[in-house]
């Protein structure tokens, strides 16, 4: 870990047989602030089911998963939800509302968690945007936006907030190589304000680049979470 207090806690988290295709194995995994976990998962269900793992969206049969030392089974779905706020979703799926706008769609999350003015967010959304290399927030529905520009606006929204924990699935999608570098500069900039990050790939790109600056990389099988050696 980075040091400091935990982000994220996974203490022998199992789920819960029946809800899901992760393997039934006690999951373990702490990042304080400023780490990064690089997590390799070829299964694309797999990546979208322990994201849901860490959000406290997955019954357990065993073990805990606390967020900011909150236990998601131990807390009211009040509180939960307003916790969720606090962390920035890459859904390896979309997630996205066909019949709004991309803007709204990025915007909607934290017009529901937040008191910030709307003119505020929409701002703080297109500077994001442009660092995605947009050239704005984009306004059109997220069917009309290329693939390439939906995976940038998908960045927009996971990073808009200041999120404490950052849960990316495939974020690049395996073939949009040009997005890693500003994904790389956005989560330096969250974690030295104190947010944590996994990045969850599928892709040789990512995870063969020894300089990936991960704290920790795992690998996820059927064995649960394997920590590999990082690169000297």
């Amino acid at each position: 870990m980075a040091g400091g207090a935990a982000i994220l806690q996974l203490r022998s988290a199992q789920p819960a047989s029946g809800e899901c295709d992760l393997p039934p194995v006690p999951f373990d995994l702490e990042l304080a602030a400023g780490d990064l976990a690089l997590i390799e998962v070829r299964s694309p269900a797999w990546a979208a089911e322990f994201a849901d793992l860490c959000s406290g969206l997955m019954p357990l049969r065993q073990g805990s998963v606390s967020f900011l030392g909150r236990d998601w089974a131990a807390i009211p779905e009040t509180l939960a939800a307003a916790l969720r706020g606090r962390i920035g979703r890459v859904h390896g799926g979309g997630a996205w509302i066909g019949f709004a706008g991309t803007d709204l769609n990025i915007l909607l999350p934290q017009l529901h968690h937040t008191r910030r003015p709307p003119a505020a967010l929409r701002d703080a959304a297109a500077e994001l945007a442009r660092g995605f290399g947009l050239p704005g927030l984009p306004l059109t529905r997220p069917g009309a936006l290329s693939a390439s520009d939906l995976a940038r606006a998908a960045l927009v929204r996971a990073f808009l907030g200041e999120p404490r924990l950052l849960l990316l699935e495939h974020p690049t999608k395996g073939q949009f190589a040009d997005l890693v570098a500003p994904l790389l500069n956005a989560l330096a900039a969250v974690r030295d304000r104190g947010a944590a990050g996994i990045w969850l790939t599928g892709s040789d790109f990512v995870w063969n680049d020894r300089s990936f600056p991960a704290t920790v990389r795992l690998r996820l099988t059927e064995r649960g979470l394997l920590r590999l050696r990082l690169a000297a």
